[in-house]
């Protein structure tokens, strides 16, 4: 007959089990878009601690590696409205708001914002999500991504800054009115997508005097701020 201490092990064995079934049952499947376990409406594949179409396990370089300014292009728009900002959470699973929502109308063209290759184009939790490894941003890649957005890019095809890739969905976002979800990742590290953009496509760069064509020069004159 076996004694308790020879059986103390397999007991062991079998209450950690019993513990990481309770536990595991107990984690959020999903994380919603601004980032909360469980928290908030709809979840979004950006917004998954170490997850997502086209997500990466490689090692990243450290946080505090500067983004690149490779962005040609507004996701939507000309320079449209950030409807809520990027907020890093303080950790891994805290909330927050893993990405950028920009004014968008539903059927506006959502464009790559720099070139890259299609990594991801499909519906994850019922949304059209795009996703682009963008060229030359180190290795693991800077990767993009866009929903709600119905596709029209595929899997696998080279795309250049400017070029449309989908068309905002009317449904699916988690703003109060229709919006652009804009991510930014490199392997697991999220970051600011804004941070893709130079200053000029920002708006934050010098004034510039550019030249006036076709107005009389007496209009010019009297233009306010001049």
């Amino acid at each position: 007959m076996r004694t308790w201490p020879a059986l103390l092990p397999a007991l062991t064995v079998a209450l950690m089990v019993a513990a990481g079934v309770s536990l595991g049952a107990a984690l959020p499947v999903a994380t919603a878009l601004d980032g909360g376990p469980g928290g908030g409406p709809g979840g979004g594949p950006d917004d998954r601690p170490g997850g997502g179409p086209g997500g990466s396990s490689s090692t990243a370089p450290p946080a505090d590696t500067p983004v690149p300014a490779v962005g040609r292009a507004w996701p939507v728009g000309l320079r449209p409205s950030v409807i809520r900002g990027w907020e890093p959470p303080a950790t891994t699973y805290g909330r927050g708001h893993r990405g950028v929502d920009l004014t968008a109308a539903p059927g506006a063209p959502v464009r790559a914002v720099a070139p890259g290759r299609i990594s991801f184009a499909g519906r994850v939790a019922g949304r059209g999500v795009v996703s682009v490894e963008l060229n030359g941003t180190g290795d693991p890649p800077l990767r993009t991504t866009y929903e709600p957005v119905r596709p029209t890019a595929k899997k696998g095809a080279e795309v250049t800054a400017g070029e449309v890739i989908g068309v905002l969905e009317p449904t699916g976002s988690h703003c109060p009115a229709s919006c652009l979800h804009w991510g930014l990742r490199r392997a697991d590290t999220y970051l600011d997508p804004l941070s893709l953009l130079p200053p000029w496509l920002l708006g934050r760069g010098p004034s510039r005097l550019l030249p006036v064509i076709g107005v009389p020069e007496s209009e010019v004159r009297a233009a306010p701020g001049r």
